[in-house]
């Protein structure tokens, strides 16, 4: 109780608990201790032993076990391409994948909150406006895994894997506009759907 009032008395403690098992008759797992030396070589030992002994259980395990970290993807290959002092190579401007490509972006996400509010705020269900709400959430849903095939499978390290997510993002997004299409068309509706769920 008193360690908690008074943290100087903990660090005393521990101090004398580890001098008292390094000055020891018992043998030690430490080297420095088992031979005859001076108290100038015995101070990193209590050193090590107070910080062994203060340290929680669980900081030592993730020290354990962050030291042998091994990397999902293999290393990239060390060359370089051109001299060291090159710069690094611009990309050409164009306005359709950069600022025109960012406003889209934007005006899809910053729609999808009305278009969502409406047709339950209205009352009314409008196949339209429920038809319009599906468009702009499959666009949005393939511009967002769009970003994660680019920044997360590089072509310059994958690029028979980029190939094969992006032919398998188109694929998903043709086979996910059919299925919106046959519900809405064949069936209640996405908006309809909701309120069927949320009133269950």
């Amino acid at each position: 109780m008193a360690s908690i009032v008074r943290p100087a008395m903990l660090r005393q403690t521990c101090l004398a608990t580890a001098s008292k098992r390094t000055f020891s008759t018992k043998l030690s797992s430490f080297p420095a201790i088992n031979k005859p030396a001076a108290s100038v070589l015995s101070r990193p030992v209590v050193r090590s032993a107070f910080v062994r002994d203060a340290l929680p259980g669980a900081i030592r395990v993730a020290a354990f076990h962050a030291s042998g970290r091994q990397p999902i993807l293999p290393p990239l290959p060390q060359v370089i391409n051109g001299t060291a002092n090159d710069a690094a190579p611009v990309p050409p401007a164009n306005p359709s994948h950069g600022s025109y490509h960012w406003t889209f972006e934007r005006l899809i996400s910053a729609g999808l909150i009305p278009l969502t509010i409406a047709p339950f705020a209205a009352g009314s269900l409008n196949p339209t406006m429920d038809a319009i709400l599906c468009a702009t959430i499959l666009i949005h849903s393939h511009i967002g895994f769009e970003s994660i095939v680019i920044d997360y499978i590089p072509t310059k390290r994958l690029p028979k894997t980029r190939v094969l997510f992006w032919w398998g993002l188109r694929l998903a997004t043709v086979v996910v506009g059919v299925g919106l299409y046959e519900f809405e068309t064949n069936d209640v509706g996405v908006t309809e759907a909701i309120k069927r769920i949320w009133h269950a």
